[in-house]
């Protein structure tokens, strides 16, 4: 299977990103690729509550999700779409950041709500409160595809390795980890956290990311780090896509996991332990 991950600048308004998208993944099909991913809010990056309330929609209404839909029904392809941001029925209104996987007839097979909330504040100038505008997950997803069963995650879930092991354990031998990572913690911590989870859990790492400057209407503008990776079972970095829009392509070998996992078997090595005191 031949992998594409599409590498997105996006702005906060919906209807101008998705046909960038679309071109993006008409690109990765014309160049072989059979399972296609997207980044983090692929359908708007905003920091204003305010313009999100303005232009994100349901999932029912979402014009992403329709038109992503209807490319992998036309090329007969599967497609991860990193995540969307959507209105909910939330009685405080907070979004979901929800990741979904939609097969090559164009229905969805499986949907993953972000668990882990961005709440940090990595400098006096570079703060983040992702749990007061979204609502987190409650729930680890795996799904089946012909090629490999999948494990979905977002983003900030990547600190947690515990939902990696429990993906892992659970069949997962492709975890996907689309993002909007942030420039600083991305330049220190982006690439050993993907080889880590890699490496611990014997499974490739696809890691669609947003990239650049992200031009809003309204609100403070943020930044991404790019460098959209692929990360074999043995932790080796098979693609890193810089810093600019674009799509990376590679090639998945299943077996590539069964080696890794017979080599070091440590997914079969847990030992009940108490403490610490």
């Amino acid at each position: 299977m031949r992998a594409g991950l599409l590498q997105l600048n996006v702005s906060d308004d919906p209807e101008a990103n998705l046909p960038l998208t679309l071109s993006l993944l008409d690109e990765a099909v014309g160049d072989g690729a059979g399972f296609v991913l997207t980044p983090e809010v692929t359908n708007c990056l905003s920091a204003s509550r305010t313009r999100q309330q303005e232009v994100l929609r349901p999932e029912s209404e979402d014009i992403t999700l329709a038109g992503l839909r209807e490319a992998a029904a036309k090329h007969g392809i599967w497609l991860l779409i990193g995540s969307l941001a959507l209105k909910t029925d939330d009685p405080d209104g907070r979004f979901a950041n929800r990741s979904f996987l939609i097969d090559p007839a164009g229905g969805i097979v499986a949907r993953y709500d972000k668990i882990h909330m961005f709440d940090v504040t990595v400098s006096e100038a570079e703060t983040y409160r992702e749990s007061a505008g979204y609502r987190p997950g409650e729930a680890a997803v795996l799904a089946e595809t012909p090629f490999a069963r999948i494990g979905l995650t977002v983003c900030y879930d990547i600190r947690f390795p515990h939902l990696y092991r429990a993906l892992a354990k659970g069949g997962a031998g492709i975890l996907t980890i689309p993002a909007a990572f942030s420039p600083v913690t991305g330049a220190a911590h982006w690439e050993p956290l993907l080889r880590a989870r890699a490496i611990e859990c014997g499974a490739y790492v696809l890691a669609p990311a947003q990239c650049g400057q992200h031009a809003c209407t309204r609100g403070k503008q943020r930044s991404t780090h790019g460098h959209s990776m692929a990360v074999s079972p043995w932790g080796e970095v098979l693609a890193d896509a810089g810093d600019a829009p674009g799509v990376t392509l590679l090639d998945l070998d299943p077996e590539a996991i069964a080696r890794a996992r017979s080599r070091v078997p440590s997914l079969s090595h847990d030992r009940p332990y108490g403490g610490p005191a």
